[in-house]
């Protein structure tokens, strides 16, 4: 008969060393895996059982290491690490490479005309929205009115700046038109990612000492993290965008695309696909999921705070979303 599994294994942290790119890149290509997104209620469900089971010190009777890991992942990759809600199907982040292959692809074969910028800049924008809240850090809720403010904000300036790159692109030569959709959507994100968070910039985002215990919540750290992920998402992004308006440039020049034109959103729709497989966890990976600050580059009352309840705590921790 098998040993029972050890209750002792640390499944708050990822199976791979954190502290090292190889081991967050590990962690992002089990996290963003799109298979992730076909899992059924029942399947999500019972690996939420196992994991809050293990964590009470209960183990289900023949589950092996590899399973509970397993389970962890199916766990982590549809509930929200701080508030335990299940996440929205679309704003998961197994569903990026799907949805962003579908949507980036689109916008770069249909971005001449106004109205093909305007519907494309807003589907993408819908959609960076719904990201952005499921993966927003820390507990607090958001209200409809920061939600709507926020969603209306952000999208209007996406598409202004694709609008207003559109019109300076029509006075340069075709290829560097090809790199508008790309311009937009770094700008776009500048501008969406902080205004989908603002409440965290606000009022702070949860900060923990190395043993998970709450210190209280600080701006500085969202200011981090939010830089963080927006830096991440515009280099997510590069690849995709970047690579494929070179190859479709010289494949519409050949005679296959000039017979079969319809060909063209399938072609650049599986090539954004490809480099999204890859550039998604590798740029997730760019920086600690759990992100750390030192305690003195905190806000001057949280310093006192914690010096004069947790002395010896020199770096804070805190989840700085995707």
């Amino acid at each position: 008969m098998a040993a029972e599994l050890s209750t002792s294994i640390n499944i708050k942290e990822p199976r791979w060393d954190q502290g090292t790119f190889v081991g967050r890149a590990k962690h992002f290509f089990t996290v963003t895996d799109p298979r992730n997104i076909l899992l059924s209620n029942e399947q999500l469900e019972k690996a939420r059982q196992i994991i809050l089971d293990y964590k009470k010190g209960v183990v289900t009777p023949g589950l092996t290491e590899d399973e509970l890991w397993r389970a962890k992942y199916v766990f982590d990759s549809a509930f929200h690490p701080d508030t335990g809600e299940k996440m929205l199907l679309i704003g998961r982040m197994s569903a990026q490479v799907p949805m962003n292959m579908t949507i980036t692809g689109c916008m770069m074969t249909f971005y001449r005309t106004t109205p093909a910028v305007l519907f494309w800049q807003w589907i993408n924008q819908s959609f960076n929205a719904i990201v952005n809240y499921t993966n927003r850090s820390g507990d607090a809720p958001i209200t409809v009115n920061q939600l709507g403010t926020a969603y209306v904000s952000a999208t209007t300036g996406a598409v202004a700046t694709a609008l207003g790159l559109n019109a300076l692109a029509k006075h340069v030569s075709p290829l560097i038109g090809r790199f508008v959709p790309f311009a937009a959507v770094a700008a776009a994100n500048c501008i969406n990612i902080p205004l989908m968070r603002q409440r965290e910039l606000k009022h702070g985002i949860p900060i923990t000492d190395e043993n998970d215990n709450r210190l209280g919540e600080s701006s500085k750290a969202a200011q981090q993290a939010i830089t963080q992920v927006v830096v991440s998402r515009i280099l997510m992004a590069s690849p995709g965008m970047a690579i494929p308006p070179f190859l479709m440039n010289s494949l519409e020049k050949k005679a296959f695309l000039k017979r079969f034109p319809w060909m063209s959103a399938p072609i650049q729709v599986g090539l954004v696909g490809f480099c999204l497989v890859f550039a998604t966890p590798l740029c997730c990976a760019l920086f600690p999921q759990k992100s750390s600050m030192a305690v003195s580059r905190l806000e001057p009352e949280l310093q006192e705070k914690i010096r004069a309840s947790h002395p010896g705590v020199e770096t804070v921790y805190f989840n700085k979303g995707l």
